[in-house]
């Protein structure tokens, strides 16, 4: 008996299979392209995305033995909405999270609505990321889109209808739509009501880990097999990485830097709302989690590498950066910020540049400052007593000694590295496993994750870096004054 858990993102789709014991049988991955337009849009081909999760679902279940599949759980990207007509064919392509043509939306709608009660009901602040914001574009700039759909999917549920089910989709990936009463679990009636959204228009919202249905798509998989409801691809690793406890949580290192952790009740304090911090469903039973984000995370390395040392490989780069701390402080906007913020304008900057300064520095700075910001949320969560122990790290950037370590200095938290590469499917196969076969999520994730080593701040390091943490706190408010003129 073995589970698959597969990953739709917004770049590619991978499937990976597990057996019982977790360790996995068949790794396959493909791409797919992402659409940018001229007015701020950035859009997926929902039939190129299908296309490419069904390759992948049939040749892992032929990687691992047909047959062999019970159950396949489902991680996706949040946001993301594919109108569909009454056959599941699409009318538009998928707006994925980084479109920002609903930006006006998400300033003015909190406000007619009330920003308040919005927060109170989905544990989200307005973002022109949410499915919401985008539903509202649609409406005014493409009525032919909004009146001749059937349905609005996500990429979770939408893999579930071509795969012959009623579809449905976790209670995590629904949080973040902000359609979401992540307290009732329920659509939000007062919020459809006032977008002029029938519910039946929607998927299904199930806690994660539940059975949705039978596949009915001839892939390879066992006879019976079923699908299982999983979520957002965050917490989703989350599980994957066995940050199930609170105080624990997920590090992640890829294009985007997260931090995702464990609460053992849903936190609605005005210091997370203010600082955009949300709270919704993990996908461990009972749980709850937020998303603390950089979006300056490892595209900022690629940058680098793009500028000053094209085409050597990352772990050549970081070998050059300077051992020690920098005196240098950067401010790690190279894309828009994410959380504390939601800063759309204010750009980056490296403050302390000399004619001695090395390239070597620079590039550790760059990598300091993502980790002082990855700080900043930490000590937010902290203040609104969300305390996190112990970060469990997974990603590209979790493989580099060198930068683990920067950052378990910067944070002043041990830093566990594991044996996992793919967090997200891991998650979602565990849901599947527990779900056939009755073993707690939990007992799963003690059992399939397991952790590689830990590195602990280094206590003289760490002093310098809480120095240089009181420094960057006053940073973004300068550079954001400078940016705007105000001063």
């Amino acid at each position: 008996m073995n589970f698959l858990g597969i990953d739709i993102g917004t770049s590619g789709c991978k499937a990976v299979v597990f057996d019982a014991d977790g360790r996995p049988l068949a790794n396959v991955q493909r791409e797919y392209a992402l659409h940018l337009t001229g007015d701020g849009g950035a859009e997926l081909d929902a039939d190129e995305v299908m296309a490419a999760c069904f390759a992948v679902l049939a040749e892992a279940a032929n990687q691992a033995g047909r047959g062999s599949i019970s159950a396949i759980g489902i991680s996706s990207q949040g946001e993301a909405i594919t109108p569909v007509d009454q056959h599941g064919w699409p009318l538009a392509r998928a707006m994925v999270s980084s479109d920002v043509r609903a930006a006006a939306y998400a300033q003015h709608w909190p406000h007619q609505f009330g920003e308040e009660r919005l927060y109170q009901i989905t544990g989200h602040t307005a973002h022109p990321l949410f499915t919401l914001f985008k539903l509202l574009w649609l409406k005014e700039h493409r009525p032919d889109v909004w009146q001749g759909a059937a349905k609005f999917l996500c990429f979770e549920d939408l893999l579930q209808l071509r795969l012959g089910l009623e579809p449905a989709m976790g209670w995590p990936l629904a949080g973040r739509t902000m359609l979401f009463d992540v307290r009732r679990h329920e659509w939000s009636g007062e919020i459809l009501d006032r977008i002029g959204l029938l519910p039946a228009k929607l998927a299904r919202p199930l806690a994660s880990g539940t059975i949705a249905g039978k596949v009915t798509a001839d892939l390879g998989f066992a006879k019976d097999a079923v699908v299982v409801t999983g979520g957002h691809d965050q917490p989703c690793g989350a599980l994957g990485a066995g940050a199930t406890e609170p105080g624990t949580a997920m590090y992640a290192t890829g294009t985007v830097e997260c931090i995702t952790p464990a609460f053992a009740r849903p936190v609605f304090s005005p210091t997370l709302h203010h600082n955009n911090l949300c709270t919704y469903d993990h996908t461990a039973a009972g749980l709850y989690t937020t998303v603390a984000y950089s979006l300056t995370g490892g595209n900022i390395l690629k940058w680098y590498r793009d500028q000053f040392a094209p085409g050597q490989d990352y772990g050549e780069i970081l070998k050059t950066a300077a051992p020690e701390p920098t005196k240098l402080l950067a401010l790690p906007y190279w894309t828009p910020s994410g959380t504390p913020y939601f800063d759309l304008h204010t750009p980056g900057a490296i403050l302390g540049l000399r004619l001695s300064t090395t390239r070597g520095e620079i590039l550790r700075a760059l990598l300091e400052g993502v980790a002082l910001e990855m700080r900043l949320n930490l000590e937010i969560l902290r203040e609104s007593g969300c305390e996190i122990r112990e970060l469990r790290a997974i990603g590209g950037g979790a493989k580099s000694v060198f930068w683990t370590q920067l950052k378990a200095d910067v944070l002043g938290r041990p830093i566990t590295t594991l044996n996992v590469t793919e967090a997200g499917c891991l998650g979602v196969a565990m849901l599947a496993c527990a779900a056939v076969t009755g073993k707690p999520v939990r007992d799963l994730a003690r059992r399939w994750v397991q952790p590689h080593a830990t590195l602990a701040p280094r206590p003289a390091t760490a002093h310098w870096y809480d120095e240089q943490f009181a420094r960057y706190r006053q940073l973004y408010p300068k550079i954001k004054g400078l940016n705007y003129g105000t001063i």
